[in-house]
This record gives structure tokens, C-alpha cells and sequence, in this order.
């Protein structure tokens, strides 16, 4: 039997305007699907134009200026309803999908539907919930005590996946696939008896372990930020009074 990181998976990732998954936009993304370890995958890639400036220093991360978003992009609503839909019919399907930091990407996605569809990443799923495989969450879980950083740049030099274009939507979809291959591949004797959607109730548990601990290391350094521990989606903030 086919274990399930040598099977059917798919990939989804964003380029944005920022950090900041409530106020930030998306200017690209992909979503790959590959049906078997190895085989050719199938890519569809969208390209936005967000209405807003888009920073210089995002640019210089993903190389997407305003004039060629202006000229080549699309209008928000048409394509958020497509990735929507798109990311529903994996669902459907019961196929697993690979986000790299999912409660960033899926969270700003969540963010723009609700901004130009009036809607939600829940409402195009409907009763069928994403499975996610998250390799920032499954890599640290797997491998806590190794040193460095953990991005997706990253994870690809120690894993040995090739990232010739990092910061292109689908490139970083294709790695990070890969790197959940890779993963279940060299810790298959943790993985291979757990199905992919008890993989994503483990996550939520690890993601919010990691999180406290980093949260808690933050705290020791003084540094001031806050670690959000839900995942693989993070709630909407509180309308203001």
C-alpha cells in the first residue's frame, strides 16, 4: 500500500504586499498538484492586481512592481473566488494540501475573500475542511532540536530539494510538496502508520506548542511581539467597537 507521502498531494502559496495576514494583499499565487511522487504536476498560477501601492520592500523579495501588476494582473474578487473554489475541490477530493506556514498564506486568503467576495475560506469549503501539511510545523516537531532557521529556503538546503526560484509562487509550492515528501520519507517510522488527517489534528497541537516556546523565548529577550498559536487558520480579530 502506497503510503501517503508517495501519493496524491497538493501545494498552495502566496506572494503578498506584507506581513500582516489582516491588512496586506495578494499580488500572486499557485497551486500545484501532483498525483504521485515523481510525476508531472499540474500548476495554476494567479496574478493580482491588489488596487494597493505595493512596498518596495516586497518587491525586492518577489520581484513584483506596481506597473507590472497594473499591466498583467487582475482584478482581486474574480481571482479570490478562484483560489477559493480551487482550494475546495482539494478538499473535496481528499487531497492533502502542503502549505508552508499555513496560518499565514490561508489566513490572507481567508481575509481576501472576506474583503472582495463578502465571504470566507469556511464558506467555499463548506463541510469539507482542508487537510494541511505544514512542513514548518512537521519539520520542527520532527527535528526540534536541530539548529538554524526554518524557512522554506531553508528547509530546502537541509532536506537537498532544489529552490531555483524562491519567492515564485509555484517554485515555492513545488519545494515545499517536496519537503513534506522528503519528511515522511525520513521519518517514515513516525509517519507512515498516521493518515494525513490525523497528521492535521497533531499539527494544531504541535504548531501550538511551538508557539508557546517561542513565545516564551521572546519574553525572555524582551522582545514584544505575540506568537498566534492557532492553526492552520487564525481567527478574525474582533470587529472595533
Amino acid at each position: 500500500m502506497t503510503c501517503w507521502y508517495e501519493g496524491p498531494l497538493a501545494a498552495f502559496d502566496t506572494e503578498t504586499t506584507g506581513v500582516d495576514v489582516e491588512s496586506d494583499r495578494i499580488v500572486s499565487a499557485a497551486l500545484v498538484v501532483q498525483d504521485v511522487a515523481g510525476s508531472r504536476p499540474r500548476v495554476s498560477r494567479w496574478l493580482v492586481n491588489p488596487g494597493v501601492p505595493v512596498p518596495s520592500g516586497a518587491t525586492e523579495i518577489h520581484g513584483l512592481t506596481d506597473e507590472h501588476l497594473q499591466r498583467n494582473g487582475r482584478w482581486p474578487a474574480p481571482v479570490m473566488e478562484e483560489m477559493g473554489r480551487a482550494l475546495a475541490e482539494q478538499a473535496a477530493a481528499g487531497r492533502p494540501l502542503v502549505v508552508m506556514n499555513a496560518p499565514f498564506d490561508l489566513t490572507l486568503l481567508d481575509r481576501e475573500l472576506k474583503r472582495h467576495r463578502a465571504s470566507s475560506l469556511a464558506r467555499y469549503l463548506e463541510n469539507r475542511p482542508l487537510c494541511v501539511l505544514d512542513p514548518r510545523v512537521l519539520d520542527k516537531h520532527l527535528d526540534r532540536y536541530r539548529k538554524g532557521r526554518r524557512t522554506l529556503t531553508d528547509l530546502c538546503a537541509h532536506y537537498e530539494i532544489e529552490l531555483a526560484e524562491a519567492h515564485d509562487a509555484a517554485a515555492d509550492a513545488q519545494a515545499a510538496l517536496d519537503v513534506v515528501r522528503v519528511l515522511g520519507r525520513r521519518f517514515a517510522t513516525r509517519l507512515e502508520r498516521l493518515s494525513p488527517a490525523e497528521l492535521h489534528t497533531l499539527q494544531a497541537v504541535w504548531h501550538a506548542a511551538q508557539a508557546r516556546g517561542l513565545q516564551a523565548w521572546f519574553a525572555r529577550s524582551g522582545t514584544p511581539e505575540a506568537v498566534d498559536p492557532a492553526w492552520p487558520l487564525r481567527p478574525e480579530l474582533p470587529a472595533a467597537a
